[in-house]
């Protein structure tokens, strides 16, 4: 007589347990979010200036694009685990060997380290999660992925206070990294130890994928090559390119923008960017259950929206109760591009192949990250040192990217069965 096997009577079981594991790794590597914590102890240190000093951050925002597409694409054919637990180590031993940086000649040493070792390393992790859950939660893509990409916005609230603790305490700053470093190894091992993908033919019980309404996904799964030969794949791509450009461009200067405009303290502005942080984290949750209800697309436009009206508002807010409000929002819609775009390239493209795809994606973080901080310093420069001119341009960055949701249609029509192939085993 047959019996069925704990996993076929309860195919779901397990599934949440994966989620705080992915929640887990995530504030690990959110911590990179916390680096201007560094910035005012190094250049005391060893004399450099404010454009060397971030140089290690910039590189490593600029690499996580190399990890998450050479880890995206192993994942879709060994699994999330290998890849989870080798990126982990990368991004662990990365930091570790930055606290061997001693003097003012080593910032190559920071860079190579902190900046491309833990870039890379940190690139291939963060895309592990998102794509295998994804595959066990079918029924609530868009708020899983959301919940999945939280802990990288919260990572730094935790860690900021953390670091600051540490450099208080010793002469020697980069000595800091080495505790930190393995903290961040242990947090990723332990997570991405559990971490694997549904059995084959893995299925939500009565879920029925909708073929109607808002939220809809498509019906074809595509391999990174044939996503590459979609003009969907670069529409989305833009898009959150074009998200993360505004956002990511106050994240660099919200604190010394706060102190500009309304004039408090550096202790006040200080205090401002760590519950910001908070903001981030809630809105890769936030906007991505919405977009399981108002639809991918709208929900991008009511981020843009938002953020360009609150930069066009931003340089004039004088008191700072309403700058802290208005980059309150900003942060919101920054990280509901990272919560929802998961989701969407999911129902766009299928997830089989979402490591390789959305890890392609990725693109858009390095160049976003890259491009929205040195538009709003060169422009605060070149304006004497105004932030009318930076944020009124982000704004109509922001306004430009609204033609882009409009545009961005399902590559396949939203009809018809899903493919068994829709779910790949561990």
């Amino acid at each position: 007589m047959a019996h069925s096997s704990p996993q076929s009577t309860r195919p779901t079981k397990g599934r949440w347990g994966l989620v705080a594991a992915a929640v887990l790794v995530q504030l690990a590597l959110g911590a990179v979010y916390a680096w201007s914590v560094f910035n005012e102890p190094l250049q005391q240190q060893f004399g450099w200036s404010k454009t060397q000093v971030v140089l290690p951050f910039t590189v490593a925002i600029g690499t996580i694009f190399i990890g998450s597409l050479i880890g995206g694409r192993i994942q879709d054919r060994r699994g999330p685990r290998p890849v989870a637990l080798g990126g982990g180590v990368l991004y662990g031993v990365g930091n570790i060997l930055a606290s061997l940086t001693s003097s003012s000649d080593q910032l190559w040493l920071l860079v190579v380290t902190y900046g491309v070792l833990g870039g890379i390393g940190l690139g291939a992790v963060y895309i592990t999660p998102i794509a295998m859950l994804s595959k066990w939660f079918p029924d609530r893509r868009g708020l899983i992925t959301g919940i999945a990409v939280a802990g990288f916005g919260f990572g730094a609230v935790i860690v900021a206070p953390v670091a600051k603790a540490l450099l208080g305490g010793t002469d020697d700053k980069t000595s800091v990294f080495l505790p930190l470093g393995i903290a961040y190894l242990i947090a990723v091992l332990l997570g991405a130890s559990t971490f694997r993908n549904p059995p084959p033919g893995y299925h939500v019980p009565g879920f029925v994928p909708k073929t109607g309404g808002r939220a809809v996904a498509g019906t074809r799964v595509y391999t990174l090559g044939e996503a590459l030969r979609t003009r969907q794949w670069y529409l989305l791509t833009g898009i959150l390119t074009l998200n993360v450009t505004c956002g990511i461009a106050l994240i660099s200067q919200a604190a010394d923008a706060a102190q500009t405009i309304t004039g408090v303290t550096a202790a006040t502005a200080a205090t401002m960017v760590g519950i910001l942080g908070l903001f981030n984290g809630a809105g890769r949750v936030a906007w991505a259950w919405l977009s399981d209800r108002i639809g991918r697309m709208t929900a991008f436009l009511g981020m843009l929206v938002l953020q360009a009206i609150c930069f066009f508002i931003l340089p004039h807010a004088g008191a700072f109760a309403v700058f802290a409000v208005l980059a309150a929002l900003v942060y919101l819609a920054y990280g509901g591009g990272f919560g929802t775009m998961p989701a969407t390239a999911a129902d766009y493209f299928g997830t089989p192949n979402a490591g390789a795809v959305y890890g392609a994606m990725i693109i858009a973080w390095s160049i976003g990250g890259v491009v929205g901080p040195l538009i709003l310093s060169g422009l605060f420069e070149a304006s004497g040192e105004s932030y009318t001119l930076p944020f009124t341009v982000i704004a109509i960055i922001a306004l430009v990217a609204l033609v882009l949701p409009p545009i961005t249609k399902l590559p396949t029509p939203p009809s018809g069965p899903r493919p068994h192939s829709e779910v790949t085993g561990p």
